[in-house]
């Protein structure tokens, strides 16, 4: 079925909003989760609405929550995320960055103890509309130990996501917005959830060996995910662990961590002003790039090269124009909790008209 993309937005807040949250924190995480299903990130989109509201109910989020200051000079501050919702969080930590970099360059912030923060590519995205080029990186304190190392056959990572944007004159930022491992848990959810096979060499079984079975991935023993690229992938991964979990105070992922029992969030995050550092030079060399890399060849005949973004770029056009495909089972999971929190399915239709 096909849902507007306004309606998903309205009946998404309402459902926070009616799980105890501020009308302004509700908006919020409902643009950010939509516009995840909008640029085709259907595994941090509304999919992940009854896993938020479990979690507010068992404590493991706290709604209406600010970023508290633990270490703060001109260019460098850490915060702490107080479990609130991470889309409202990242939004808050990237600000902060944003407003350092302006008058210094460059700023670094540490996140902890954020809740779920969603696309990594928002916080990107932030930053390059106030013109600024950026990095981030991200693990779990324990709750979101999904992947395999290198050469290993069970959980011991977790799935760890690098998002950068560079601004482009007059133009949409170029967004990179990656995991280290193959796929994210939340593609196994919608795969789960649509009936369909994973693609090969995404995951392994509990007892170490391929497999395209979604559900394998939950069958006891766990199965695990693997890391992008093999043993580079792997790097990468560990790398995060060190700095969106050791560098910031969250913790890299480890079973012990006090917030193991819960997703939470560290981010370790990357500020740089390009008219400050580059100068003038910057916007036209970043042009002379995408000319330049976009002329190649096409492997395809009519074949198009893509910048990072772009894809997104064209799916967000799409959707919106035609509607976010949602799949029966996804659709119902989001009534239900709707229903849980006190909206009768005439409420539903009334607010999504």
């Amino acid at each position: 079925m096909l849902v507007p993309s306004e309606s998903l937005r309205k009946v998404t807040a309402a459902i926070f909003t009616r799980a105890g949250c501020a009308e302004s924190e509700a908006t919020t995480i409902a643009r950010h989760l939509v516009e995840s299903n909008l640029v085709g990130h259907d595994s941090h989109g509304v999919i992940r609405v009854p896993y938020y509201i479990d979690w507010l109910r068992a404590g493991k989020v706290r709604a209406n929550q600010s970023i508290s200051v633990v270490f703060e000079n001109p260019v460098v501050a850490v915060v702490d995320g107080n479990f609130g919702f991470g889309q409202v969080i990242g939004e808050q930590a990237t600000a902060l960055g944003i407003k350092k970099c302006k008058g210094n360059a460059v700023a670094v912030i540490g996140l902890r103890n954020s809740g779920h923060l969603g696309r990594i590519g928002d916080w990107a995205i932030q930053a390059a509309d106030a013109g600024l080029v950026s990095m981030h990186f991200i693990n779990t304190s324990g709750g979101g130990i999904l992947v395999a190392p290198f050469g290993g056959t069970d959980r011991r990572l977790s799935a760890n996501p690098i998002a950068a944007g560079i601004p482009v004159a007059g133009a949409r930022p170029m967004i990179i917005d990656m995991s280290t491992c193959v796929i994210a848990e939340g593609k196994i959810k919608v795969a789960l959830n649509k009936g369909q096979a994973l693609a090969a060499g995404a995951i392994i079984d509990g007892h170490g060996q391929p497999t395209t079975d979604p559900a394998a991935f939950y069958a006891q023993p766990l199965g695990a995910i693997l890391t992008i690229a093999g043993h580079k992938g792997y790097v990468l991964s560990v790398l995060c662990e060190a700095l969106a979990g050791s560098m910031t105070g969250s913790g890299s992922s480890h079973p012990s961590n006090p917030t193991a029992d819960r997703v939470v969030n560290g981010m370790f995050s990357i500020f740089l002003d390009p008219k400050t550092i580059a100068g003038a030079a910057f916007g036209g060399d970043i042009e002379r790039l995408i000319g330049w890399v976009k002329a190649s060849p096409p492997t395809t005949p009519g074949g198009t090269i893509l910048m990072p973004g772009e894809i997104e770029d064209a799916t967000r056009a799409q959707r919106l124009k035609q509607g976010i495909e949602m799949d029966q089972a996804t659709w119902s999971q989001l009534i239900g909790v709707a229903e849980s929190v006190g909206l009768s399915r005439r409420d539903i239709e009334t607010i999504a008209a």
